[in-house]
């Protein structure tokens, strides 16, 4: 996501440069004002969540069906409500509505996980990341979730995370898989599976 004072900004309706020359000294200010090292567990953490999403971006850009698309865009939004939420500083500032990850999410995205392995042949063996172009970005973006996940667990050692966040990034790896899984299929190729050594 963009830097938490910039997104404070944006709602506000301010015009403001791209640049603020703030974070030259390897520090940044979380929403609140408070203003911590780069390297800080709550920026790695929506760092990560950043990166997910712009992944994710990426794979909506290739040609797949586009309910696929759609949801992928819900979750990037969806994503962008985790990294303000990880931005924000309650010490000082209360969390803004738009700030907070609503429960229907979970219940969207396990139909989504559903919906998506109905379609799909019983597994039987362990599959190698690959497989199609769009499987293989999902698959990318199944391992940054749970890379999003651990970094999560760093910060929820030391401040209070809403159960919420890590039940939906780990429901997120789960839907990779699947939609990784469905892409292949969908475009015709064959997905490939791990072989045990003789």
């Amino acid at each position: 996501m963009t830097n938490p004072i910039r997104y404070w900004i944006l709602k506000q309706h301010i015009k403001m440069k791209l640049y603020t020359k703030t974070g030259d000294k390897g520090q940044t200010g979380l929403i609140g004002g408070t203003r911590v090292p780069k390297n800080d567990i709550r920026i790695e953490a929506y760092g990560t969540v950043d990166e997910l999403n712009s992944f994710i971006g990426a794979l909506t850009t290739f040609h797949i069906p586009d309910v696929d698309r759609d949801f992928l865009r819900s979750i990037q939004n969806n994503l962008f409500i985790i990294g303000s939420y990880l931005a924000t500083d309650t010490s000082k500032v209360a969390l803004q509505k738009a700030s907070i990850l609503k429960m229907d999410v979970i219940d969207a995205i396990e139909k989504e996980i559903d919906r998506l392995d109905a379609m799909l042949p019983a597994l039987n063996s362990f599959i190698l990341p690959g497989g199609s172009q769009t499987g293989a970005f999902s698959h990318i973006c199944r391992t940054i979730s749970r890379r999003v996940e651990r970094r999560l667990l760093d910060v929820g050692n030391v401040y209070f995370i809403d159960n919420e966040v890590f039940v939906y990034i780990n429901r997120l790896s789960d839907y990779f898989f699947a939609l990784a899984r469905y892409l292949t299929v969908e475009k015709g190729e064959e997905e490939i599976y791990w072989k045990k050594q003789d």
